[in-house]
C-alpha cells in the first residue's frame, strides 16, 4: 500500500498541500492514506508525521512530493528512511525520483548515507580545530569556574580547618558537584578522597 505524507511550513492562506496532494494522488496514492503537517520542517512535534510512521506496514511504501517535505537535514531524514526499512516500509520522493524499491534508489539513499557521514566528519573536524586553536591562543572551553577568588579561599580554609564537605555546600550555598569538581580543578590536597566523604 501506498502512504502519502505532504507538509507546509505554516498555516497560512498562502500555503497549501493542494500541490503535493495532487502529486501523491497522481503517483496512485489512496486520499485516505495522506497524511499532513502545518509546520516547520525543524520541528520535532510533527503529528501527521507521527501518524505516518505509526500508520505504515511492512510491505507499504511511504511517499511524499519532495525529499524536504520529509527531513528537517539530511541526516533527520537519514533516519526516518532508516526506521522505515527495519520497519520493511520501502521510501519514494516523486521530484527527485528516489524509490528504495528499486536498486539505484537504494544506491541513491546509500550515496545520501555516506555524505551525511563526511559532513558529520568534516564538523568534528572543525570543532577540534577550533577549540586547538583557542587553546593555542589561551583560551580555555567550557564553562568559567563556579567557585573563584576570595570565595575559594573560605572554602578551602574552612575545609583544612576540618569542616566537613556537606557543611560547605550548606554555609556558602554550592552543589556538591560544584564543590567536588572546583576542588579537583584547584588539586586540594584530598580532592582525590572527595567521592569518600
Amino acid at each position: 500500500m501506498l502512504v502519502g505524507y505532504m507538509r507546509v511550513s505554516s498555516d497560512s492562506d498562502r500555503q497549501t498541500t493542494n500541490l503535493q496532494r495532487d502529486a501523491l494522488i497522481g503517483a496512485g496514492v489512496d486520499s485516505r492514506h495522506l497524511f499532513e503537517d502545518h509546520a516547520s520542517g525543524a520541528k520535532d512535534d510533527r503529528l501527521g508525521l507521527s501518524k505516518a510512521l505509526a500508520f505504515v506496514r511492512p510491505g507499504d511504501v511511504l511517499v511524499v512530493w519532495k525529499l524536504d517535505r520529509l527531513g528537517r537535514s539530511l541526516s533527520h531524514l537519514l533516519s526516518i528512511v532508516n526506521s522505515l526499512k527495519d520497519k520493511q516500509v520501502a521510501f519514494r520522493s516523486l521530484t527527485e525520483g528516489m524509490d528504495t524499491t528499486t536498486a539505484s534508489g537504494e544506491l541513491l539513499f546509500h550515496v545520501f548515507g555516506a555524505l551525511a557521514q563526511y559532513e558529520r566528519a568534516l564538523i568534528r573536524e572543525r570543532v577540534v580545530a577550533g577549540m586547538e586553536a583557542a587553546k593555542r591562543r589561551g583560551r580555555i572551553g567550557g564553562r568559567p569556574p563556579a567557585i573563584v577568588g576570595e570565595k575559594l579561599d573560605a572554602i578551602i580554609a574552612a575545609l583544612d580547618g576540618g569542616m566537613s564537605k556537606a557543611a560547605v555546600c550548606r554555609n556558602f550555598g554550592v552543589k556538591r558537584t560544584t564543590l567536588i569538581e572546583t576542588l579537583a580543578r584547584v588539586c586540594w590536597p584530598a580532592a582525590q578522597g572527595t567521592a569518600q566523604r
